[in-house]
């Protein structure tokens, strides 16, 4: 593999293990480098860079301002396009450094342990490598909510696809519907870039609405095929306090002849607590109709267990944050079999999100997990081109 054209930054204050760090990334071929004596240095750098380099290597423990605040000032400014860290300290403060930079909306490619070595190099590069076909043709600038109106209502705003995997026997069972912005110009604009804007404006439920048709659409033309998919769409707090939701969702699936078993709506934790007496009212109608109900990012919030006790799902999401590298962290696997067990004795169907290598699909085989969903099996795509995703995971040595 060549990484000849990334441009990596290292930032270490010891000399030496500096000196290391950027051999060994000339060793694998990397010739476009820079680097930070310490956090300070390091964002002055990158400040005056004419574009943000691909990856920033970044220690931790470092004099002066020190890697965490080094890595939340890069992730604000959009200075770098993703970072990893580097580190010999606790793997749950390394665990926390990477959530708190991946909230911000930083890509992390994982942490790499000192001392530095190729083969971890090469390792944390891999998944830049890995990662990049989503995130190309991000813009670098906000819209306004006059152009994204124009895009819902011109349905520009479409669902692509993420496939879902019995780990039993590999099998595609769904798919989660995710919002893509597909403009004009043949760029893609992910959800993190206009989500926010739509739900701040109030037009939340019409793209929820949009997401639930337009997925129902493809499941139709799916289920006409030899492809017969559950779908999931997720549902915005607003939704749970509007009381019309479970009489217009119901509306919208049967349009296309699609039963409400066949389609799972996703909540995240924070959301039914919103307005309790509404949200628990919407959800119990939404089950009485036959939808499926899952609980999103589980283990995020601070309600878990109340949720769980008072709503009735069907379903548990493990947040990719616990699931990624749960195989090589003991406080993230622990938060795995946890959540394995409680949703086992409430007989949910339980989903890993995030599953990314095949160290952890092992893992949460093992621990009797129920479904996969991440980019080890495939990221989300258009309608147009699922089965053939589809298609490629089925086939031998995917």
């Amino acid at each position: 593999m060549s990484w000849s054209g990334l441009q990596v930054m290292v930032v270490e204050d010891h000399g030496f293990q500096r000196r290391i760090a950027l051999h060994l990334l000339g060793e694998i071929g990397i010739e476009r480098v820079l680097e930070g004596a310490d956090g300070l240095h390091a964002l002055d750098v990158l400040r005056r860079q004419d574009a943000p380099p691909d990856v920033v290597l970044v220690d931790l423990d470092l004099p002066g301002m020190d890697g965490i605040e080094c890595i939340g000032h890069i992730a604000q400014e959009r200075l770098a396009r993703a970072v990893a860290v580097v580190s010999a300290l606790d793997p749950a403060l390394l665990n926390t450094v990477q959530t708190m930079a991946r909230a911000y909306g930083l890509r992390v490619l994982g942490s790499v342990e000192k001392p530095l070595t190729r083969e971890k190099l090469e390792g944390v590069l891999n998944r830049f490598d890995e990662q990049a076909g989503e995130e190309q043709d991000d813009p670098d600038t906000e819209f306004g909510i006059d152009m994204l109106a124009e895009a819902l209502e011109k349905g520009e705003i479409v669902p692509w696809f993420q496939p879902q995997v019995e780990f039993a026997n590999g099998k595609v069972i769904g798919v989660e519907a995710l919002a893509r912005w597909e403009r004009p110009d043949g760029s893609v604009v992910r959800p993190l870039h206009f989500v926010p804007v739509l739900e701040r404006e109030g037009l939340a439920n019409a793209l929820t609405d949009r997401m639930l048709s337009e997925g129902c659409r493809w499941k139709r033309q799916w289920d006409h095929g030899s492809t017969r998919l559950k779908l999931s769409v997720n549902v915005p707090a607003v939704a749970l306090a509007d009381p019309s939701t479970a009489d217009r969702y119901q509306a919208i699936v049967q349009s296309y002849d699609i039963e409400p078993e066949e389609v799972v709506l996703e909540i995240t934790e924070s959301s039914v607590m919103s307005d309790a007496a509404r949200g628990l009212g919407l959800l119990a109608r939404l089950r009485l109709k036959g939808f499926g109900l899952s609980i999103d990012d589980f283990g995020t919030g601070y309600s878990s267990l109340a949720q769980l006790s008072q709503i009735p799902f069907t379903e548990l999401k493990i947040d990719q944050d616990f699931v990624f590298e749960a195989h090589a962290q003991p406080r993230k696997r622990a938060v795995v079999e946890a959540s394995l067990d409680l949703s086992r004795k409430l007989g949910l169907t339980t989903v890993a999100e995030g599953v990314e290598t095949v160290e952890d699909w092992q893992m949460l085989a093992e621990l009797g997990c129920d479904v996969a969903q991440g980019w080890l099996i495939g990221r989300p795509a258009p309608g147009s081109e699922l089965q053939a995703l589809v298609s490629r995971w089925r086939r031998p040595g995917y």
